[in-house]
């Protein structure tokens, strides 16, 4: 029997996507301006954020790779036999099912897709996210071909929401904040990280669930970090119990079909010393000023410049760890980091509407210091024509976020 280096397979039928057919077509069509912009005849995707971005379908490696083939008149998805029609009902376009029976299968049912069609003189590929060991294969089956990249372009289109993209995201951070407090109901001493970030997880799940019944669920996840264990913003959780005067940091993300939020929040269980609290205000009163400088118009950099000086007055610049703010969209930050568009020294991007922003200032005081922890607080911003509006409503300070369960 002779198996197939790669075959379509339509299996059930096309399911509710997380937003709407012309909401995807809008995407394709802005691709489509920048392919003619850059007189590219073809652009092959190969990370998952921009193939779920202009697609719907949110792939899963493995170890393989995946792709989706657009040009001026056709798109699909190229996608591993293991998932089988998944990637078809799970996208608003056609898809290609290449099989692990040879290596380079993947590259035969890019070929196919071409089919009789004039071959491409120029492409356009992803330079910030192809490997090299991709590129060369790829280059050796368009050997007639110019490549061009086309990274920045699309995340400059990914940074500009729509209406409906704003509107998951405000779910989101509703959620991120239900789970925040689900958390704060499970902080006592004695309790470990792992389980009080397990009843914030579970109540976020289902929250997506009710809220989006036809969605994907996955990686929804929370990070509670406690003591010495809140020094690093990533930091996994642990099995270490809580201990009465413990710095605590809370940090939801819920993802809803490829779309990150994320609360996050420092609190101290029962007592936080007069050290601790002097660093925390500090923070807090850096966050509030960042709050307020978020409006279009502003330079990223410029809102860097002038919480970098606030923190000086206050004594504790040195102990800044990281950028002020990032993006947020569709797998942001952690898979699909919109890097222009974040609140750090070098980035001149100008604020504008319609772009999500985070507020999160952190600092970090070594373990012997007096204060010793990691301190932080993080706002969602969405902005407007005249302002930003501060979608994150858990609250932060002292006078919140001292628990005494």
């Amino acid at each position: 029997m002779e198996r197939p280096d790669f075959f379509n397979l339509n299996n059930g039928y096309k399911v509710k996507l997380p937003f709407t057919k012309a909401e995807y077509e809008r995407r394709v069509n802005n691709l489509r301006i920048v392919m003619e912009n850059n007189n590219l005849d073809m652009v092959i995707l190969t990370s998952m954020h921009n193939i779920a971005y202009y697609t719907g379908f949110i792939y899963c490696s493995f170890g393989r790779p995946y792709g989706c083939i657009v040009t001026n008149k056709k798109i699909s998805t190229i996608s591993a036999n293991i998932d089988a029609s998944q990637p078809w009902r799970r996208s608003h376009c056609e898809n290609i099912i290449y099989t692990d029976w040879k290596r380079d299968n993947f590259l035969k049912a890019i070929v196919s897709f071409i089919g009789r069609d004039e071959p491409p003189k120029k492409i356009g590929l992803e330079y910030d996210h192809v490997t090299i060991d991709m590129r060369e294969k790829i280059a050796s089956i368009f050997s007639f071909s110019f490549f061009d990249d086309v990274s920045k372009s699309l995340m400059k289109a990914r940074m500009i929401k729509s209406k409906e993209e704003i509107e998951l995201i405000k779910n989101g951070a509703r959620i991120a904040d239900l789970g925040g407090e689900e958390i704060v109901r499970h902080i006592r001493e004695g309790n470990s990280e792992i389980e009080i970030a397990i009843a914030g997880r579970d109540l976020m799940e289902r929250e997506i669930v009710k809220t989006f019944p036809d969605a994907e669920y996955m990686d929804t996840w929370v990070w509670f970090q406690s003591g010495i264990n809140t020094d690093g913003a990533h930091n996994p959780k642990t099995n270490r119990k809580l201990l009465k005067g413990d710095i605590l940091s809370l940090n939801t993300f819920p993802m809803i079909s490829g779309y990150y939020t994320a609360l996050e929040r420092t609190l101290f269980l029962d007592y936080a010393d007069e050290e601790s609290l002097k660093a925390w205000e500090a923070n807090i009163k850096v966050h509030r000023r960042g709050l307020e400088l978020i409006k279009p118009g502003v330079k990223c950099s410029d809102i860097c410049h002038e919480l970098n000086e606030l923190f000086a007055e206050l004594g504790y610049l040195q102990y800044r760890t990281f950028g002020y703010g990032h993006s947020f969209g569709v797998l942001s930050h952690f898979y699909g980091r919109e890097s222009g568009l974040e609140l750090r020294e070098d980035i001149d991007t100008i604020l504008q509407e319609n772009m999500v922003i985070s507020m999160e200032p952190m600092i970090m005081i070594p373990e012997g210091k007096p204060g010793a922890g990691g301190y932080r607080e993080h706002d969602i911003l969405v902005i407007g024509k005249n302002g930003a509006e501060n979608i994150t409503k858990f609250p932060f300070g002292p006078e919140h976020n001292i628990i005494k369960n």
